[in-house]
């Protein structure tokens, strides 16, 4: 079974776990934590991902970093996930875990790439853009990417709405080319 799948299912036992309990909002910001320390500590993934080091081993660096700073039913996913011998896919896990909470939520996550910031009428526009095409509630993140030339590359999920020069200007090479 793929490793996507495999996420998908224990993040939506977890989600609904954590409703069950009442402690979703707590949960959520437990996996935003992992999936933070994971980002910025790659020395985390190795030894969680390592075949040699053993399950209990990877247990205690869960429960060094993780038992005192996150909700118990965070913890016992954590636990659990390491029984079954598969913590080399919690940050995959996580990363389903908010997505299935956007998706509860309502939210939808996009992302905008321009080669200047954006103003809030850009801003306000690029929101409403996504939420007229989804129907959620937008939180939209800015990158600037002075390699576009001009114009806005969107990415919502995996659809993505190209239209920088960069683009327009390879597909005129294109042509000449042919």
């Amino acid at each position: 079974m793929s490793v996507s799948i495999v996420a998908s299912r224990y993040a939506k036992s977890l989600i609904e776990l954590a409703k069950e309990q009442n402690v979703l909002e707590a949960v959520y910001q437990d996996m935003l934590l992992f999936k933070d320390t994971a980002d910025k500590n790659r020395g985390l993934m190795l030894a969680l991902k390592s075949p040699v080091v053993r399950h209990e081993k990877k247990l205690n660096i869960l429960k060094a970093l993780f038992e005192a700073r996150v909700n118990p039913v965070s913890y016992a996913i954590f636990t659990i996930i390491t029984k079954k011998n598969r913590e080399a896919i919690l940050d995959e896990i996580a990363n389903e875990f908010v997505k299935a909470y956007n998706l509860f939520q309502g939210i939808q996550r996009a992302t905008v790439a321009t080669t200047t910031p954006l103003t809030d009428e850009l801003r306000k526009q690029f929101t409403e853009m996504v939420t007229a095409a989804t129907g959620r509630t937008v939180q939209l993140a800015e990158k600037i990417d002075p390699n576009l030339i001009g114009g806005y590359v969107l990415t919502i999920d995996d659809r993505q709405i190209d239209a920088s020069l960069r683009s327009r200007l390879n597909e005129l090479k294109l042509q000449f080319v042919n």
